[in-house]
């Protein structure tokens, strides 16, 4: 994997709070999609990805680090406008405090699943959890990443590692 990649990540949560939407739905959220270039490094065994994130409306920016231990963690680590570290292990619950510019919230963070797909050029994570926000579940929820060399074809199967 070179240095310089580019990170792809989805988003998607089903909300759990029973409450219809505007057009008398419950249905899930539109997937949220960010792709951005990133910077990436291997160090005692972990892969490092490491962005800047533009919120829209606000001056500054959210300095983001992801951290993947194998197939066992998934931490997202965020500082400046937003502060926060969230951490992913399979079957376990992890709370955090997620700090915004609007205030201060209570995060816990229950990993049903969490795959990890590495090849040489790229690497594959889907996460799929239950989201607390101050003790109240709000959604079901799936994230997606795809982290890929500059360079490096597009599509392509990975293999587990």
């Amino acid at each position: 994997m070179t240095k310089d990649v580019l990170l792809t990540i989805s988003g998607m949560h089903y909300d759990m709070t029973g409450i219809p939407d505007e057009d008398g739905s419950e249905e899930e959220n539109g997937p949220i999609e960010v792709i951005t270039p990133a910077s990436y490094y291997f160090k005692n065994g972990k892969h490092y990805i490491v962005y800047d994130e533009v919120v829209e409306g606000m001056p500054g920016t959210i300095k983001n680090k992801i951290r993947i231990t194998g197939s066992q963690m998934l931490e997202i680590m965020k500082s400046g406008l937003a502060n926060t570290h969230m951490t992913f292990e399979k079957d376990k619950i992890n709370m955090t405090q997620y700090e915004t510019p609007y205030g201060e919230l209570l995060v816990g963070i229950h990993t049903r699943d969490l795959r990890l797909k590495e090849t040489e050029d790229r690497i594959d994570v889907n996460v799929s959890y239950e989201l607390d926000v101050n003790g109240d579940k709000v959604a079901d929820c799936s994230i997606t990443m795809q982290v890929k060399s500059h360079g490096a074809a597009a599509g392509g199967a990975a293999t587990p590692s």
